[in-house]
């Protein structure tokens, strides 16, 4: 199939075209259509699939006959919320390519920037909103956004909204924008509380399953390293020196994490750049241009900062800490060998790792090639480190010091 066969009008072909895109990836295929047809969808995507151009190409097409309204008559028609400033710049820059040839006006609202030149371009009028929940429910409040002219909304990323805390904000914007609208739910994963969401808005939803989140990509070549948790520090500049070429995504668990290994690999002179929630969204998106434009080569990232991040040409993921949910390993290494190229995968699993591992093994029903040859292997015999709860006492209950004993008062 190609993009001529959906229906879609001559402007956003041009504009397909013009960015080199020939035939729709499956869940533009079978999403695309259905969008069309005005029907309500829960689409289970993961990243790297091409489902924003599945919601911002036929949102693009019902909203082309009244794109003519002049700039201060124009009204929110369209709405996505994302749960991520990053995700959400994305979107906006897909929607502002897929529509040049229009006159729809789309435009972006976060936070953790100023708000006030936010204001002025909602003044102006725009056709198309993206929005993360926060600053979408500020701007509100504000008077400054209108929700009642809403014809189509999506919920992209679902189940990282939920991640962030963001579900009642989801709940309440959707209970701002008009019943008979359309809703659109993207969400890699299905988490019971994503589905009951799913059931209490949307009307006779079709369901979109396109690449199951239990597999991994053909693509990609996965390796795991069994490595005492002292160690990995060594292994990674071990890597780095012998084997890993070209941009390399590093995930880590915590942001203090991410600070010691990203003073390491500057110490030992890699080009660096680091994105986790506590960075102002100025840094993180300096961070993240850096890395798209080849300042650096090596991006350090958490799963929250990274989730949604589209990165052309990576050629290799290292799972530096192993996820504890199954599902975020497929999420991770799924950054790597998109569009058909390959990639790498390398995971540094210690001893209390072990069951992570054999979750994501079961989950992705592949057993991940061990590679033994490595300066620093994990002894088989190693036991998980035990972390002992700070204050308690090793010593038994009621025992006094001597010096205690001597200050004490006598009665008699």
């Amino acid at each position: 199939m190609q993009f001529k066969d959906l229906q879609l009008n001559k402007p956003i072909l041009k504009a397909i075209a013009a960015k080199g895109y020939e035939t729709p990836t499956p869940v533009q295929e079978k999403t695309i259509p259905l969008v069309l047809e005005k029907k309500d969808i829960i689409a289970s995507a993961q990243t790297g699939t091409g489902k924003t151009a599945a919601f911002a190409l036929p949102i693009l097409q019902l909203l082309f006959d009244k794109q003519d309204a002049g700039k201060r008559a124009k009204k929110i028609r369209a709405l996505v919320v994302s749960p991520t400033r990053e995700l959400a710049l994305q979107i906006e820059e897909s929607f502002k390519s897929y529509g040049k040839f229009s006159n729809l006006r789309t435009t972006v609202i976060y936070g953790g920037t100023s708000i006030e030149p936010q204001k002025d371009i909602l003044k102006k009028g725009v056709d198309i909103l993206v929005a993360t929940p926060g600053r979408l429910l500020d701007l509100h409040k504000q008077d400054c956004i209108h929700l009642n002219l809403i014809e189509v909304l999506v919920l992209d990323e679902a189940d990282l909204m939920l991640d962030m805390g963001f579900i009642d904000d989801v709940k309440k914007i959707e209970r701002l924008c008009p019943k008979a609208k359309q809703t659109l739910l993207f969400s890699a994963t299905m988490p019971p509380k994503i589905a009951e969401l799913a059931n209490s808005i949307l009307k006779n939803p079709e369901t979109v399953d396109t690449t199951p989140s239990t597999s991994a990509a053909k693509t990609i070549v996965q390796k795991l390293y069994y490595v005492p948790k002292q160690k990995k520090m060594e292994l990674c500049l071990y890597l780095l020196r012998n084997t890993l070429k070209g941009n390399i995504l590093i995930f880590r668990r915590t942001k203090f994490g991410i600070a010691k290994l990203e003073k390491t690999l500057k110490k030992n002179n890699y080009n660096v750049a680091s994105i986790h929630g506590d960075k102002t969204q100025k840094d993180r998106e300096a961070s993240l241009n850096k890395f798209k434009d080849g300042t650096v080569n090596i991006l350090i990232a958490t799963d929250v900062a990274a989730r949604g991040i589209d990165i052309n040409n990576l050629d290799a993921v290292i799972n530096f800490d192993i996820p504890n949910v199954s599902e975020t390993y497929v999420h991770r290494i799924g950054r790597t060998g998109r569009a058909g190229n390959t990639g790498n995968a390398f995971s540094f699993c210690s001893a209390d790792e072990k069951n992570y591992i054999t979750n994501i093994q079961k989950l992705i029903n592949t057993i991940i090639p061990v590679e033994e040859n490595h300066p620093y292997p994990l002894d088989p015999k190693a036991k998980p480190q035990i972390h002992k709860t700070p204050g308690k006492s090793k010593h038994k209950k009621g025992r006094k010091s001597e010096a205690s004993k001597k200050k004490k008062k006598r009665w008699y």
